[in-house]
Order: C-alpha cells, then sequence, then structure tokens
C-alpha cells in the first residue's frame, strides 16, 4: 500500500538545552565518583524518560531534604532550591552538589542585589513551579510578590511603589511575559527590570523556532513532559501563531493519529529538557505511516556549554 506524503518540518534549535545537559551531566558524574546511592532532590529536570533512565543508574529522587540520609550524596535540581535546602545540608554536614541551572542563578543572584539597594521584588512566574519556588526563596518571606498575568498587577501592594525591582522564571512564553512587564511598568512606572532579559536563551529561541514553524503548517507536536514549563509554553506559542492543531506528546505512543488523519504536513519540535532519542522515536512513528520528506526550520544556532561544579571534577 502506498503511503500518503508528509512533510516533516523539524525544529532548530529543539531539545535539551546547556542547562539540562549540565544537570543530568551532574547525576552521571556524582554516580561515578561516589557509587550509588546517589539523591536528588526534585526530577533533576522535567522529564519522565530521563528520570526513569538515571534512576535506573541508581538516582534515588525524593521530594524533600528530609528523606535523604546525612551520609549520601544529594544533588538539588536544574530548577534551583530556596536557601534554606543547601543551609539545611550543610549544618547536617552532608555532601551536596547544586546542579541550578547558571541561567536561573543568575536571576537569584540579580534577587539579592536588589534586595540588598533595598528594593522589594515582583517575580513573574507560575506559582507552585518548582524555579519559582526556588527563586522566592533566595530572599525573606514578603520580600518577592508573585504575579502570573496582566490583570494579577492591578491587585498588587508593594510596601513602596517607587522601591520595585522586577525577575522573571527563565521559562515563560516570551510574549506573554511582555504583556505583563508592560503592566508592571505602567502601574509602578520606577520599576526596575533585569539588565539583561531572564527568560533564557533556550526559552526564547525555541519559541523563536515554534513560530517560524508554524506559518508553514497548521499541525505541530511538542515533545515534553505535562510538568514541563517550557514545553507548555511551546504548545501555547504554536497556537498563538496559527496551528490550529498544537499538542504536548511525551513520546510516540502519545500520538492521536485519528486528530491527525488528513494531514500533508507536521511541525516536530521538543521542549528543553526532552532527549533526542525520543524526538527520534516521533520521527520514526511518522515514517512507518507515511512518506516523509524532512526539512529543517532553524532560526539559531546554540553552543553554549556550562561547565559542570568543581567537587565533580576533582578525583575522589
Amino acid at each position: 500500500m502506498t503511503k500518503p506524503p508528509l512533510t516533516l518540518y523539524l525544529a532548530a534549535p529543539r531539545g535539551f538545552c546547556a542547562g539540562v545537559d549540565r544537570a543530568i551531566k551532574i547525576v552521571e558524574m556524582a554516580l561515578e565518583k561516589w557509587g550509588a546511592p546517589v539523591y536528588v532532590r526534585h526530577e533533576i529536570v522535567h522529564n519522565k524518560y530521563v528520570v526513569d533512565a538515571l534512576r535506573d543508574k541508581g538516582a534515588v529522587f525524593v521530594e524533600e531534604l528530609e528523606e535523604c540520609p546525612d551520609d549520601r550524596p544529594v544533588i538539588f535540581s536544574a530548577h534551583g532550591v530556596p536557601k534554606a535546602v543547601p543551609a539545611a545540608a550543610a549544618k547536617r554536614e552532608m555532601v551536596y552538589v547544586d546542579a541550578t541551572c547558571p541561567l536561573v542563578s543568575k536571576v537569584h543572584i540579580e534577587a539579592e542585589r536588589h534586595h540588598s539597594n533595598g528594593l522589594q521584588m515582583v517575580m513573574i512566574g507560575h506559582a507552585g513551579h518548582p524555579e519559582t519556588v526556588g527563586t522566592m526563596g533566595q530572599l525573606p518571606e514578603g520580600e518577592v510578590i508573585l504575579v502570573e498575568t496582566p490583570e494579577d498587577v492591578a491587585t498588587i501592594t508593594p510596601r513602596d511603589p517607587k522601591k520595585l525591582a522586577f525577575i522573571t522564571q527563565t521559562t515563560l512564553s516570551v510574549d506573554d511575559t511582555a504583556d505583563v512587564v508592560t503592566a508592571l511598568q505602567t502601574r509602578f512606572p520606577a520599576i526596575i527590570g533585569p539588565h539583561k532579559e531572564d527568560i533564557c536563551y533556550a526559552t526564547t529561541n525555541r519559541q523563536e523556532a515554534v513560530k517560524a514553524m508554524a506559518t508553514k503548517t497548521s499541525a505541530m507536536l511538542v515533545i515534553g513532559a505535562p510538568n514541563s514549563s517550557n514545553s507548555r509554553r511551546l504548545v501555547e506559542v504554536g497556537a498563538k501563531a496559527g496551528c490550529t492543531y498544537a499538542q504536548l506528546v511525551q513520546r510516540a505512543a502519545d500520538i492521536d493519529w485519528r486528530a491527525l488523519d488528513g494531514i500533508d504536513s507536521i511541525g516536530i519540535t521538543a521542549g528543553a529538557s526532552a532527549p533526542e532519542v525520543l524526538i527520534n522515536e516521533v520521527i520514526d512513528a511518522f515514517k512507518s505511516r507515511y512518506d516523509v520528506t524532512e526539512e529543517i526550520v532553524e532560526t539559531a544556532v546554540e553552543n553554549v556549554e556550562f561547565k559542570v561544579p568543581r567537587v565533580l571534577r576533582e578525583p575522589a
């Protein structure tokens, strides 16, 4: 039987970013250095396939530091942790390695600098997301006000409207965040913004590639986990840019083939914590059903690399 033709647009860049690469490498190197088990507070990155693979190698994932024994190393996830967590680990004399993405750490440093200058922080982010919890936890209670939408800006009551600065979660939608920033600047003209955008280069690049891809096809799949903020934003960006069908799938088994019946083109991308093996799995699933022509939609080239902490580069 002849397979129907399909043009498959593949976004570039897509998938793993430098911060995710580094975080996974940290767990693998810790296992090599200290042997199993190595404890990891929270999912190292938001991807079940990655977490399961590391679990198979001897990583034990927990939600809180209290679940870790004193005598085994613990790693803090790429999303960052409140200051109280490393402080508690140090008090227990635990060996710990911080896998916080350097671009998230940059936001933490920024928040502390503004705080030391007497400014109250407004954070644009998603309530309950580990990165937001970690960033807000860098400063004392009440020093960071969280807003998610432009509407939230109208409801906040800062201590002094003339002494404010804002920071953002690194994995937000660039366009949605711009609306919140406009609302903040309109209501608080004296508010200070970051020297350089807080939304990370990888999030921005993946969103730009999706926008470029959306002009070529009306269907798009984003490979990523439901709890991955940057992956969910890619779906939203695709839908806003004109894709009438934009869906998040964890892997090939999740594809709704009936919904794609009759398509002749589709865009494929992946969130920053989705490995290439899952992207290839999805491409192969399309090749088994269609006569596929692949086209790359490239909007940026990434060559960023982050070093792992020194403790892992030193012999045991």
